[in-house]
């Protein structure tokens, strides 16, 4: 009989086996009960994608006969593959992506707390239109501004890591902006034609790839510190960003953007080596130290 394939199994038997895999890999046990719980399943059902998992993965369990768990051997192999932001996410929030019943993280964990929520009303809308290809009409409330009423082609969300924006081309300034959701309201997709040079391929900053080399500051005693914090290479983190956020990335990550490394607090723990890189990237603003070096 051959033996069982990833390939092979339906896509409702991978989530199961999955769970297993993860709650092994980050907890060190797994047991019937864990997913009759989280999937509803008979306990029976559950019985056979324990042995399915140790078909696919024989080396992964041992079974504790007194706490009857299998528990994580030391040959322990991960079947799936999981980036650090999905095991952070999965181990704070739950594993999964279905939204019947409440889930739990899987350990203590505390997030930074969030000011502003998005309506999800509001957001419905805006991805509606993104995935469709589709003009939204918003009202808007900007610090410039005040509050007006625009017609928006959006194509892509943005996390800033403070707030989420919708990137989109603006009719009314006939440009590429990044427009806060939490500031959006009334928001209704309209039967407007998109013209080419409102789409996402006709955004030049959002197409620009800008390779950043951030080092730890000039300043710090001990910067080796930094270099494993951040796990650079030879002293030095590069990092590939789109141009349209590059000033968020530099903002969050507190890089002092300055020529000579003149900025100080103890908020300062990166510096952006090579500042030319930024040349023609327009959300410079926020970047830390930049503008105030420009006017020098």
């Amino acid at each position: 009989m051959p033996e069982p394939s990833l390939a092979d199994i339906s896509q409702a038997h991978k989530e199961r086996l999955s769970h297993i895999d993860f709650r092994v890999c980050f907890l060190g046990t797994i047991g019937r009960n864990d997913l009759v719980t989280r999937f509803g399943i008979k306990a029976a059902a559950a019985t056979r994608d324990i042995t399915l998992y140790k078909e696919l993965a024989p080396q992964n369990l041992e079974y504790d006969t007194k706490a009857k768990v299998y528990t994580r051997s030391n040959r322990f192999e991960p079947l799936f593959d999981y980036s650090p932001n999905q095991a952070l996410a999965a181990l704070a929030h739950g594993f999964g992506d279905d939204f019947v019943g409440t889930h739990k993280g899987f350990i203590a964990c505390e997030m930074p707390a969030q000011l502003n929520k998005p309506s999800l009303s509001t957001l419905s809308v805006l991805t509606r239109a993104i995935h469709q290809k589709k003009v939204a009409r918003i009202t808007y409330r900007s610090l410039s501004s005040g509050r007006t009423t625009r017609e928006i082609v959006p194509f892509v969300l943005v996390d800033n890591g403070l707030r989420w924006h919708v990137r989109a081309y603006d009719r009314r300034q006939s440009r590429f902006s990044d427009f806060v959701i939490t500031r959006i309201s009334d928001p209704a997709i309209i039967d407007s034609e998109v013209e080419e040079h409102e789409t996402r391929e006709s955004d030049i900053q959002w197409n620009r790839i800008v390779e950043l080399e951030i080092v730890p500051h000039p300043s710090l005693k001990h910067p080796k510190t930094i270099e494993t914090d951040y796990a650079m290479k030879n002293g030095v983190l590069n990092v590939n960003v789109r141009a349209a956020v590059a000033g968020y990335v530099l903002r969050r990550w507190n890089v002092d953007c300055s020529e000579d490394h003149s900025l100080e607090g103890p908020e300062y723990h990166l510096w952006l080596k090579n500042r030319q890189a930024l040349y023609g990237v327009e959300n410079l603003v926020i970047a830390p130290g930049y503008i105030k070096d420009e006017r020098k």
